[in-house]
């Protein structure tokens, strides 16, 4: 209940009840509510800073959620980009040097984007960088996995190459010879059985009955086969590509032709005695990027290391040869 306000008057020399009239009144209520809403803007603003709404409280809850959701996805990428290293290394250091490649260079597997920012429209925001770098951390281990993956094919490729090659190379005995008897005369320097002076044999002498089987040491393609009285006698060359050639001499026939594709194992022909030749027998010669070498060294797919070291001893030995 309002108090009621007297004031004294000197010429009555009594007290007046104060009246307010509107404007008064007016005045009094409009200072009231300015003042009230002042009050009340001062305790929203401090309410405000101080203390989070209900849907605030959850978007700070969403918030957190997500920061530690992209924390972990960041440690799970970094897991990734290590079995990525472990992959790129065993690419390089396992797979391509035994396919004989060269790896792949690190500024290759490593290279960045160019160009445009393309993390522009993530900046500017709150936890930014957490998100940019977990853009750029993807995008680097995406390009990396494509770059390996493109390797993986080339990788395929080659062994495929590679498993082509090792079936051309010259790998196995051109007759059969499992006791290793039938090794008469080794590469090097030898008599010659008819010039009777010393000479380079550029082969090896196999001893065998006439109409032995003679085998290719490799897949190939036969590029020479010659029926002659002189030199080699019958003849055959084989191209296996990669360099390698090989050459099958003094044979009593031959069952092949020029441009037939040949596999490794297959009879091409016959021990015989043609040409100059003292006896049955087979001159084997390997030929490598154009240079003649020792045979002895290409028959690891038949033979057992105390087997291959045993032909070694045969072949350096200083017998004479058959041609």
């Amino acid at each position: 209940m309002a108090r009621i306000k007297y004031r004294f008057n000197t010429k009555t020399l009594s007290y007046e009840k104060i009246e307010a009239d509107w404007k008064q009144r007016s005045l009094k209520i409009s200072t009231f509510l300015v003042a009230s809403i002042f009050v009340g803007l001062i305790f929203f603003f401090i309410g405000a800073k101080y203390f989070d709404s209900p849907k605030e409280k959850l978007l700070k809850q969403e918030n957190s959620q997500l920061k530690a959701q992209y924390d972990i996805l960041n440690m799970r990428m970094s897991q990734a980009e290590e079995v990525l290293a472990d992959v790129q290394k065993r690419d390089d250091d396992i797979y391509r040097v035994i396919l004989e490649a060269e790896p792949i260079p690190k500024e290759i597997r490593t290279a960045g984007f160019g160009g445009v920012n393309r993390y522009k429209k993530l900046q500017g925001l709150k936890n930014s960088n957490l998100i940019v770098e977990s853009s750029k951390k993807l995008d680097q281990i995406t390009k990396q996995l494509y770059i390996q993956s493109k390797s993986y094919d080339d990788v395929i490729e080659m062994a495929m190459a590679k498993e082509k090659m090792i079936a051309s190379i010259p790998a196995i005995q051109p007759v059969s010879n499992k006791d290793l008897k039938r090794m008469a005369s080794g590469y090097g320097m030898r008599m010659h059985p008819i010039y009777k002076r010393m000479k380079l044999h550029t082969g090896m002498d196999f001893s065998a009955e006439r109409g032995t089987e003679i085998y290719a040491t490799g897949a190939g393609k036969v590029i020479h086969a010659e029926i002659s009285r002189r030199g080699y006698g019958n003849n055959v060359i084989i191209d296996h590509g990669y360099g390698y050639q090989t050459l099958y001499a003094h044979m009593s026939s031959f069952e092949v032709r020029v441009g037939q594709e040949i596999t490794r194992g297959q009879t091409i022909g016959y021990v015989g005695n043609t040409g100059t030749s003292v006896a049955p027998h087979l001159h084997y010669e390997v030929i490598k990027d154009g240079q003649k070498v020792n045979p002895v060294n290409f028959y690891f797919n038949d033979l057992t290391p105390e087997e291959y070291e045993r032909i070694i001893e045969f072949s350096s030995q200083q017998t004479q040869s058959f041609d």
